[in-house]
């Protein structure tokens, strides 16, 4: 199976709808859009993947035989014809107009952030076609990319208050690759990761970046351990010599080393080993030794170790009054790490005098995996169609469900060129003195007309 064969990378029922749309249809105009959600606001990412890898490969002989095969096995009505035709007429791409806010862009919800249409009446099925894969394509990177900037906005009100901001970008760590549920998503969801932040285990991403958005390595790691690498040394006893080794292989002046330290009893580690009997070693190497909890109540463990790191290491307090351990020690927090837990550790380190400085965040499958479309409830739907040369608005306003009311006619985005509010309205508005058209045309018949490159999306994603 082809797997960028767009005739099968859609919903069953999909396959039906071109018999479905009223007599003498020509076009169908739909939009996606954050009907709300979670977050208040949506950092759009992700699309200029999709394209590339899919909407803007052609249509072959061997796609459309593949997809007739399956739809007569399968129950469904395939359009043979529209799709040779189609492969007649355009070579195989795709008569289509996709519009869309520049990639990084944040946007409050409740508005367009795509458009797609047919731009040949004869492929009017073409539009809600694709929605399936079109769909999935935004809103997954676009949450992500929105869940990694509200942390990002948190932990930099945080340093604001504490300490010193400078470090935001290594602030949060994405560990999710492990806990996603394909290549693909720790792909896309660790590129949109790295919208906001330059500190990631999950290589994938960091590789899509580079593949689709024109960048030269986007994300950076240092060297860490795991439970197996500490624990193979000889049980408790032995884990001493798995910190020794640690030291020996990676501190040097300047470094960092993460070293998971709760194999036992994160807090005789912290204290004993790292504080005590590893203390000179550590201090001498000129690196600083990041120490990581891996287990317990993540607010709680994370101000014991912090404190008693401070005990033994010491620490300053900063023109902020809030202290900061000795450069030889950091923390960071890997487990049970979300949106809410970084604020509640956060603010459990303030409340008892440390600066945010101190701590930093890795972040594994709540990152990347504990996100659905229903997060920020996401949608495509149809707003306009063109029967026998007249528009007509397409909408619904289901009476059980307001929420899921749609919006209708031919939609555009425009931002408030003197006050910056966004305001979806009628594509026939324009621009003006006062709103700006917001949505660029990025694929037009089969091709990829506007690309971002990555460091053009981490600028318009900055707080």
């Amino acid at each position: 199976m082809n797997n960028t064969n767009i005739t099968l990378n859609t919903d069953s029922y999909k396959m039906s709808h071109w018999l479905q749309y009223p007599p003498g249809t020509e076009y169908v105009f739909s939009y996606i859009e954050s009907r709300g959600g979670k977050f208040s606001e949506t950092t759009f990412f992700g699309l200029q993947m999709f394209l590339k890898e899919y909407l803007s490969k052609p249509i072959t002989m061997e796609m459309i035989l593949e997809g007739k095969a399956f739809a007569e096995v399968h129950g469904e009505p395939f359009n043979y014809e529209g799709w040779v035709r189609l492969l007649d007429k355009y070579n195989g791409k795709l008569p289509l107009i996709v519009r869309a806010v520049p990639e990084g862009l944040t946007v409050p919800t409740g508005n367009v952030l795509v458009t797609v249409e047919n731009t040949d009446p004869e492929f009017y099925w073409l539009t809600s076609y694709v929605e399936t894969a079109l769909l999935r394509a935004v809103w997954y990177p676009t949450t992500v990319a929105t869940q990694s900037r509200e942390i990002k906005k948190v932990i930099k009100r945080y340093l604001e208050e504490t300490g010193d901001v400078s470090g935001l970008p290594f602030k949060l760590h994405d560990f999710g690759a492990r806990g996603v549920s394909s290549y693909e998503s720790a792909g896309i969801g660790g590129a949109a990761h790295l919208v906001n932040f330059m500190g990631t285990d999950t290589i994938t991403g960091a590789l899509f970046a580079m593949k689709y958005y024109d960048t030269e390595v986007p994300g950076f790691s240092i060297p860490a351990a795991e439970h197996s690498t500490m624990t193979t040394w000889g049980g408790r006893e032995g884990e001493i010599d798995a910190m020794r080794n640690m030291l020996a292989q990676f501190a040097k002046p300047g470094s960092l080393v993460a070293v998971v330290s709760d194999s036992y009893d994160i807090y005789n580690a912290a204290k004993e080993l790292w504080g005590n009997k590893l203390k000179e070693e550590v201090l001498n190497s000129g690196a600083t030794v990041v120490v990581r909890p891996d287990s317990g109540n993540p607010p709680e463990v994370v101000l014991k170790v912090v404190e008693i790191l401070g005990e033994q290491f010491g620490y300053e307090t900063n023109e902020k009054g809030f202290k900061v351990l000795h450069p030889s020690v950091r923390v960071i927090q890997g487990d049970g790490i979300n949106y809410e837990s970084i604020k509640e550790i956060l603010e459990t380190l303030a409340g008892s005098g440390w600066s945010a400085d101190n701590v930093a965040f890795g972040m594994g499958g709540a990152l990347l995996q504990q996100v659905n479309r229903d997060t920020q409830k996401f949608a495509m739907k149809a707003s306009a169609t063109m029967v026998n040369g007249q528009w007509r608005d397409v909408f619904k306003d289901p009476i059980t469900d307001k929420g899921k009311s749609s919006k209708k006619g031919r939609l555009a985005l425009y931002r408030n060129r003197e006050t910056g509010e966004y305001v979806t309205g009628p594509e026939a508005n324009g621009a003006d003195n006062v709103y700006e058209p917001m949505l660029k045309t990025v694929f037009l018949n089969g091709d990829i007309i506007k690309e971002y490159t990555f460091d053009e999306i981490r600028k318009n994603a900055e707080i």
